[in-house]
């Protein structure tokens, strides 16, 4: 039972294991077949590696270029906009507007008598837009841009190949030509016309500096560059006064380059710049530059000279002028005596030697002012008290003054001027008195006196260039640097400087700002703005500067100064003759002279200083060489001035004198009876018959005052006028001499004064028309001048 139980259970498994062998068995061939027919199927047990699906780790990785592409786009368009914003803004507004540059009115500058020193002529300057010159296609454009290329450098005289390039640049405007005059605008006008050229071509109004009067104070106004720009003197200086503020026009072209009909156009208005009227004087200039420029010819002053007229009571500058000078009108051409070594010097030195040329000595260069300056030393003893005026015996001349193992002589070193009070001494211009003056005011005193005279400093005139002056510091002082600093050696001022420490004095002790610019008008507005004089400080009292002038005066009446009288005037003056160092002997001396008028209510200062005069018949002494020339100017200046004379008779007495009569347009014969009648005599050129030959011209012109026996030129219709003969040298002549030596050459004589002839106002040797009137100084016979 249990043995059956047991196979029964035995074969029933049998039976069970069979069925699971044969399931298997045939889901084993199932599998085969299914494998067989769909052979794509992907075992579920390998690595999924599907095309199909999105896969995370390179969506990750897409996802961040993308990131960093777009963050690189911001950050260049942000650059773009707040870095390079504002460049490419400009770029893109050049492209798309064009601007016309509307220029300025340059101010004009005038004297103080309103007569126009430097003025702006109109004129034109032509430019071009390169890429408005264009044609329909490229060949024509290129034949258009060389027909204008051509036609421009034919018309203004310019290199083709040079013109040509600027037509063919890219830039918007190109500068063909600037300062053209009318003529050229006609002629270039009637070519476009011709051409048919109406575009890319532009005549712009401008301007060009213009001087009238040629050299006149000219080292003062200096001059402009091509582009009106202020390169010396008033024209630098003031320049950004004078110029004004360029205006313009924009309007809007398109992406062809072509300008816009109609479109909106900006206007802005140039505001042009402002008149400066000037303290110079221009009858004064002349009268100055002229006498200055025969002072240098004739005692051949081998670096020229300068002269500075001053109204102590304002400052103001009433003329300034320098020789040799320039003519403005053509700055880059070299004077007379620049022109004598020009072309052997090498290109920097020709640079050099126009910038000299150009430069205002009053204020560019300083100099050893000589005994001009004991008028400073004088000062400064009376205001301190350490001496008085007229104290008899206060000062000791030997001859020479012994400083330390230095002998510093006198002038009259062989001829010692002995006991003297400070007037004698300052009329005597003694070395060794004011020596001894400065030894007992000590150099801490004299300067502190420097200072406030202000000569340590420039004085802001408003003058090109101005310079200040060389002085040892006070620690450095000796006793020979105080010595020679006592008659003004051995330290340098600049002559504005000098005139304004003397103007100073003139002015009862107020020292006032040196000033050139009278008043500067808005020419757009016509608002005036007036230059107001500028006291500086009182430096002496009025009770001293009265002294001082009373002695200047004494000078001019009893000592070196003798030369500068004028009749009817009073006059206080100064001499100086400075020497150069062994060391720069080459140098020269310099000769000065610096005189007052009227000594009370002092209205004029002025200042001549010549450098190194080389004529061995006249010396280098300030009183022999500079005072008769300061004479011949305030000759003329103070009667301009209408300062009051005192007298008005000279030798030359109106009474005296005969009115010049007009025979023009009367017969030869009849104009002879007429002034023959008068008292004159004549003298006639002419090829015609006197009988029937009418009068052309006579000179001198009528109205002129002259004495009996004086000649008259007559010349007849269609003749020449005007037969130059050389002024003869007359001084030292007496009257009677110097009218037989004129009268020789059919020249005429006027006459200041009495005695021996000092001064005449045309140079020796200077060429001038017969009759004209020769007007001469005469004063007593001086000597002992220094």
């Amino acid at each position: 039972m249990d043995t059956n139980k047991k196979n029964m259970k035995k074969k029933t498994s049998n039976k069970q294991d069979n069925k699971k062998k044969n399931i298997n068995k045939s889901n084993a061939k199932l599998a085969k077949t299914k494998k067989d027919e769909t052979s794509n199927v992907i075992s579920l047990n390998r690595k999924f590696d599907g095309k199909n699906l999105i896969y995370t780790p390179k969506l990750r990785n897409i996802f961040i270029v993308i990131i960093i592409i777009f963050v690189l786009l911001l950050g260049r368009i942000g650059f773009l906009q707040f870095v390079d914003g504002a460049y490419l803004t400009e770029m893109a507004y050049q492209q798309q507007a064009i601007n016309q540059i509307l220029s300025p009115k340059r101010g004009n500058i005038y004297d103080s008598t309103g007569k126009a020193l430097a003025i702006s002529a109109q004129v034109d300057t032509i430019t071009i837009n390169p890429n408005r010159i264009v044609g329909d296609t490229d060949e024509e454009t290129k034949a258009l841009k060389e027909t204008v290329a051509k036609g421009l450098s034919d018309i203004f005289e310019l290199d083709y190949n040079e013109t040509l390039e600027k037509v063919n640049s890219t830039s918007q405007v190109e500068t063909i030509i600037k300062k053209v005059e009318q003529d050229k605008v006609d002629e270039l006008e009637a070519w476009m016309d011709e051409n048919d050229i109406s575009v890319g071509i532009n005549i712009d109004e401008d301007t060009k500096r213009y001087y009238p009067y040629g050299e006149l104070a000219s080292n003062v106004i200096g001059f402009c560059g091509d582009d009106n720009q202020g390169l010396s003197g008033i024209e630098s200086k003031w320049d950004s006064v004078l110029t004004g503020t360029p205006g313009k026009i924009v309007s809007a072209q398109d992406s062809s380059q072509q300008e816009i009909p109609n479109a909106e156009e900006t206007y802005i208005s140039a505001e042009n710049g402002s008149d400066i009227t000037l303290t110079i004087d221009l009858n004064i200039q002349s009268t100055i530059e002229k006498y200055l420029e025969q002072a240098v010819e004739k005692y051949d002053c081998k670096d020229g000279g300068n002269v500075i007229v001053m109204d102590p009571q304002t400052g103001d500058i009433l003329g300034m002028a320098c020789y040799p000078d320039y003519d403005l009108n053509s700055p880059y051409t070299p004077n007379s005596t620049l022109a004598q070594t020009y072309d052997s010097l090498s290109s920097e030195e020709k640079s050099e030697a126009l910038y000299r040329m150009w430069a205002n000595k009053s204020v560019s260069d300083s100099y050893e002012p000589g005994s001009t300056f004991k008028i400073i030393t004088a000062s400064v003893a009376l205001e301190e008290g350490v001496t008085t005026t007229n104290k008899a015996g206060d000062f000791y001349c030997s001859g020479y003054e012994q400083v330390e193992d230095r002998q510093i002589a006198c002038w009259r070193y062989y001829n010692p001027h002995g006991s003297q009070t400070l007037r004698q001494a300052l009329c005597n211009s003694c070395n060794p008195a004011f020596i001894q003056l400065a030894q007992r005011i000590g150099a801490s005193t004299l300067y502190k006196y420097y200072q406030a005279f202000g000569l340590f400093e420039s004085t802001n005139s408003g003058l090109y260039g101005e310079q200040s002056s060389i002085f040892h510091d006070l620690d450095e002082i000796g006793p020979v640097e105080l010595a020679t600093y006592a008659f003004g050696q051995r330290f340098q001022v600049t002559p504005l400087q000098m005139i304004t420490a003397i103007s100073c004095v003139a002015n009862d002790g107020v020292l006032m700002k040196p000033n050139i610019i009278k008043s500067i008008t808005n020419t757009d507005t016509g608002a005036v703005t007036e230059t107001q004089p500028t006291e500086v400080r009182q430096v002496i009292s009025q009770s001293t500067a009265e002294q001082v002038k009373s002695m200047m005066e004494s000078v001019v009446l009893e000592g070196t100064g003798k030369n500068v009288q004028v009749s009817g005037y009073s006059i206080g003056g100064k001499s100086g003759t400075s020497e150069p160092t062994e060391a720069n002997a080459e140098d020269g001396y310099v000769s000065s002279f610096v005189a007052i008028s009227p000594v009370e209510d002092t209205q004029v200062v002025i200042l001549l200083t010549l450098y190194d005069p080389q004529n061995e018949e006249y010396g280098y002494q300030g009183g022999s060489v500079a005072a008769p020339v300061v004479s011949q100017m305030l000759s003329e200046i103070l009667p301009y001035l209408n300062v009051p004379s005192d007298t008005t008779e000279t030798e030359n007495s109106s009474e005296n004198l005969i009115t010049v009569p007009d025979i023009r347009n009367k017969t030869i014969t009849e104009a002879k009876k007429t002034l023959t009648d008068a008292g004159f005599e004549c003298k006639v050129v002419s090829s015609g018959d006197e009988n029937s030959t009418l009068v052309a011209d006579q000179n001198p012109k009528p109205g002129a005052q002259l004495s009996s026996g004086s000649i008259i030129m007559l010349y007849g219709e269609g003749d020449t006028v005007g037969t130059s003969v050389s002024v003869p040298d007359l001084s030292g002549m007496n009257l009677s001499q110097a009218t037989s030596a004129l009268r020789s050459k059919n020249l005429n004589i006027s006459v200041s004064g009495s005695g021996i002839v000092t001064t005449q106002d045309y140079a020796a040797n200077e060429l001038v028309q017969e009759g004209t009137i020769i007007t001469v100084t005469l004063k007593p016979t001086l000597t002992d001048a220094h």
